[in-house]
């Protein structure tokens, strides 16, 4: 439970940069980029946990999974989307089959 309450403390967080001066918050500075430059920067993190992955070294991996984290939870913010609507359709999604979920989706 601990860490998901760091996620939220760290969702909380972002949510609070936004506004802030970009001159001194990295994650206000994002956000005032626009939604288009957020998802560019988690996609290029995602792809660095990618290469982690199939190198194999575990403490890279998880480093680079932190940045996918947090530039997740950035990217969110940037489309108004909250830490706790993410967690509802998880929650929503519990107990599903990932087979009959992603059939049970419209195309």
């Amino acid at each position: 439970m601990a860490q998901i309450e760091t996620l939220q403390r760290l969702a909380d967080t972002i949510a609070a940069r936004r506004g802030a001066d970009p001159e001194s918050s990295w994650t206000a500075r994002l956000l005032a980029q626009g939604p288009e430059k957020c998802a560019g920067k988690f996609g290029e993190e995602a792809v660095e946990a990618i290469i982690e992955a199939v190198k194999g070294d575990r403490a890279r991996l998880a480093a680079e999974a932190a940045d996918v984290l947090y530039h997740l939870l950035v990217m969110l913010a940037a489309r108004e989307v909250t830490f706790d609507e993410v967690l509802a359709e998880l929650a929503r999604r519990e107990g599903t089959s990932g087979i009959a979920e992603k059939a049970a989706r419209k195309v």
